[in-house]
């Protein structure tokens, strides 16, 4: 890790134009990341622009600074100009180029240096700088480590607050198998560079609407047990959705409720996109049970051993069906 820090320092310093970059639909550790990279930077050497494919869900509308980054979908000219001006392209919680949606042809044509730092399984190999660690709970705590490294008198509290929110939200909270005593030691240290705990929490989690809590309603209703393989499963079609209102990110969250039934080790969530044609799958587990190889295997999916998406092509009924056949052949 020491290595590439240095690497990443020289590169920044010899840098004219720097892209930093996440996710397709980004979530709090994407959009965390980012913009902490990007502050940081920004002191370092100001010719900084955070690019990211399109917008993110209004939970996370408040971090500081997000006004400042350019979203691909709706900015798309002065988004692909900057990733064409670009000599040092960073990849932030992402490790492959087909997770950027859209964008992924205007960054295969870039000659930038690529810069990944993600904590996914199995990277690609297109970055010429990589930091991968499956190992740990959140991007965002490896930028904590990097950023220490490099020049912890540079962490302020904005700073300090976006990479809280990011571990936050991709730890569920500091519950996840993957948060460790390191973790809480990063959290302990971001407090004391001025994050405001108590408001972070507040403001990403105590802002839902009277429609959402209506659709998380649905949700449960819809929710069923397949208790001879300890699994439950939540399904939303579109009219539902449609129904309450849905915005991006109403969802976040839900399929939680199915793993936090007892007895139950993995759940699922089936979301109906009419928009794209697809069927998007959320999938959750404890213990040894790994989502990740799962997900690969039957729905064109992966992410980490106890969190992973994936995606059908097949209508609900048919995408639910596939599921419970498969469930005999793993569990």
């Amino acid at each position: 890790m020491k290595k590439a820090i240095i690497d990443i320092q020289e590169s920044v310093q010899n840098a004219k134009q720097i892209c930093i970059t996440s996710h397709r639909n980004p979530d709090g550790d994407a959009v965390g990341s980012s913009l902490a990279l990007y502050l940081f930077i920004k002191k370092i050497n100001p010719q900084v622009q955070v690019v990211l494919p399109n917008k993110y869900p209004s939970f996370l509308q408040w971090l500081p600074h997000q006004d400042e980054i350019i979203f691909f979908d709706s900015n798309n000219k002065e988004a692909k100009k900057w990733i064409a001006s670009s000599d040092l392209i960073f990849s932030l919680d992402y490790n492959d180029l087909t997770r950027v949606g859209d964008m992924q042809v205007a960054l295969e044509n870039s000659n930038a240096t690529f810069v990944m730092i993600d904590h996914h399984q199995q990277p690609a190999s297109f970055s010429k700088i990589t930091l991968s660690q499956p190992e740990i709970g959140s991007t965002c705590e490896m930028i904590y480590e990097v950023l220490e490294n490099w020049n912890k008198s540079l962490i302020d509290q904005p700073i300090a607050t976006c990479i809280y929110t990011g571990i936050m939200t991709d730890t569920g909270s500091f519950r996840y198998p993957l948060t460790s005593s390191r973790t809480h030691q990063i959290i302990g240290s971001l407090i004391d560079h001025g994050a405001d705990n108590s408001a972070i929490h507040q403001n990403t989690f105590d802002t839902n609407s009277y429609n959402k809590l209506q659709l998380l309603g649905t949700a449960l209703a819809n929710l069923r047990l397949v208790e001879k393989h300890q699994t439950a499963y939540i399904s939303l079609s579109q009219s539902e959705l449609d129904k309450h209102g849905f915005q991006k990110g109403d969802t976040e969250g839900f399929v939680n409720y199915g793993l936090s039934l007892n007895n139950v080790d993995f759940a699922v969530i089936f979301i109906e996109n009419k928009e794209e044609g697809i069927i998007k799958i959320s999938f959750r587990s404890k213990g040894d049970f790994d989502v990740n190889q799962y997900a690969r295997k039957y729905f064109n999916g992966g992410g980490h051993k106890n969190a992973a998406g994936g995606r059908s092509e097949l209508n609900m009924d048919e995408t639910i069906q596939k599921f419970l056949t498969t469930l005999p052949n793993v569990k």
